[in-house]
């Protein structure tokens, strides 16, 4: 145990964030750099060592929280980022990223503000990659085996690099310019710089991994002939078709998926694009969807220079304390505050869009909306609160549906799909094709990064016991176990 008084005696203090009017002038990460170092230790001193450290069973990854917490309070950093890696390929991306369900699951939360475990995570790696102290782990022998690896988001890169380790030669495709999922064009760089993406791309490289780009698999590749050229193949390809809005004026010019605005707002930060083709600039802004996504499209049209910025949830708000139906150690539903919304406009709960409006040229102007409530558990309109606001960008944010029908991936590989229109595998992620193999959000639905990461580690060790009988890999998180999604 770090401190046996440390809950006692030391409050949780959390990473500081620049100035708003300094920050939405740029579109570097919002924190305050080295802010963390001073305090960490002691944050990390709140950490009680449970008997049961429900923390682990929190995070999907079974991160050893308490180990690497310990570390850090002791100053011993390197022993810190050893154990953080035992269960986690990509810490950075988490630490920056992850809503922290293990957090949720902090014993001190019963009654008390739980651990900062997201900022003593990404100190332990900011301070190893600044040390040196990661460095490529390539394998002592090859197998002979070769995997194909399709998508590089997290679970992508995560079963790349763990059957790479493992000494199969293993191939990436990405059918973007660049590696990276939605890591790379979906997360905005003011949430995580892509400096951290090209550096574990750099390390993977280094171990041997191969990466293809601009490589679409179903339409450049024939799947089937993918398969038979490699000994295994992992399906990593995302969760990437949009939920619509089927509402009169759906097709108006300036209404677009998040999907379709993020990506060029990340392209001219990585110098592709001198201006965005779908810019804020000078708009009244909707985003449609109360989640994550939603918030990197409010953080975006501030740096952009919107006019003003409203985000529509047609759920209600969440309250700011758990609900009896979500106790401890559950994750709960909370009414969030995230560094976008703190730099300004408002949030709308309780509300549905009919329809859309626009002027001569067709372009939308307007977006008409009703307030909603549940009755008898279902959503209904209540009347006389129809109005509409000002929408000159709308931007859709209100999930995925599942994995993209329309390359062909699914068919010429012959998947077989679940209920929910994933691609349907069993315990040991594999498909209902022999050597295909599916992990994060193509088998799961749309989930946390934590768990593409923890699906990627695991889908590699069935692919490893799939091409040579047994593993020394990491044992798998069953695909039922501890359903998180959002």
């Amino acid at each position: 145990m770090a401190d046996p008084k440390g809950f006692l005696t030391t409050g949780r203090e959390v990473a500081q964030t620049r100035p708003v009017a300094e920050r939405v002038r740029d579109w570097n990460e919002v924190y305050v750099p080295g802010s963390l170092l001073p305090v960490i230790s002691k944050q990390a001193s709140r950490c009680m060592d449970c008997g049961i450290p429900f923390c682990h069973n929190g995070c999907p990854l079974g991160n050893l929280i308490p180990e690497w917490n310990d570390y850090a309070y002791r100053d011993d950093w390197r022993a810190a980022s050893e154990r953080l890696h035992a269960t986690n390929n990509f810490p950075e991306f988490t630490g920056r990223l992850c809503p922290a369900p293990c957090e949720a699951a902090c014993v001190l939360g019963i009654n008390q503000q739980p651990v900062t475990i997201k900022n003593v995570e990404v100190t332990i790696i900011d301070k190893a990659w600044a040390a040196g102290d990661v460095t490529p782990q390539p394998p002592e022998r090859l197998s002979g085996k070769t995997v194909a690896v399709i998508g590089s988001g997290p679970a992508g890169l995560a079963a790349a690099q763990q059957l790479t380790r493992a000494g199969h030669t293993v191939a990436v495709y990405e059918r973007a310019d660049r590696i990276g999922g939605l890591l790379r064009y979906g997360i905005p760089e003011f949430k995580m710089e892509k400096r951290h993406i090209n550096r574990r791309i750099e390390q993977m490289r280094a171990e041997g991994t191969k990466f293809r780009t601009e490589v679409e698999i179903g339409r450049d590749i024939d799947a089937a002939k993918l398969r038979k050229r490699y000994d295994a193949v992992v399906i990593a390809a995302g969760a990437t078709t949009s939920r619509d809005l089927p509402v009169p004026g759906r097709d108006l010019k300036g209404v677009h998926f998040a999907m379709e605005y993020l990506p060029v707002a990340n392209k001219v930060q990585e110098g592709d694009l001198t201006v965005s083709p779908i810019t804020a600039e000078g708009k009244h802004v909707v985003v449609i969807g109360g989640g994550d996504t939603g918030a990197d499209c409010v953080g975006t049209a501030h740096r952009q220079g919107a006019a003003s910025v409203t985000q529509l949830e047609i759920m209600p708000k969440p309250g700011e304390e758990r609900n009896a139906n979500q106790p401890w150690p559950t994750f709960p539903m909370l009414y969030k505050v995230t560094s976008a919304h703190e730099e300004g406009g408002e949030r709308v709960y309780s509300v549905s869009t009919t329809h859309f409006e626009g002027d001569e040229d067709g372009n939308v102007q307007w977006l008409h909306l009703v307030e909603v409530e549940f009755t008898d558990g279902k959503l209904v309109q209540k009347p006389g609160t129809e109005r509409r606001i000002p929408a000159q960008l709308v931007t859709l944010a209100m999930g995925f549906t599942g994995t993209d029908r329309q390359n062909g991936l699914v068919d010429q590989f012959g998947l077989e799909l679940d209920a929910r229109g994933n691609i349907a595998r069993d315990a040991d992620y594999a498909t209902n094709v022999p050597g295909v193999f599916v992990a994060g959000d193509a088998g799961r639905g749309q989930s946390l990064i934590v768990w593409a990461i923890a699906e990627g580690r695991s889908a590699a060790r069935g692919v490893d016991r799939y091409l040579t009988g047994t593993s020394t890999l990491p044992a798998p998180v069953r695909p039922t176990d501890r359903a998180l999604t959002v």
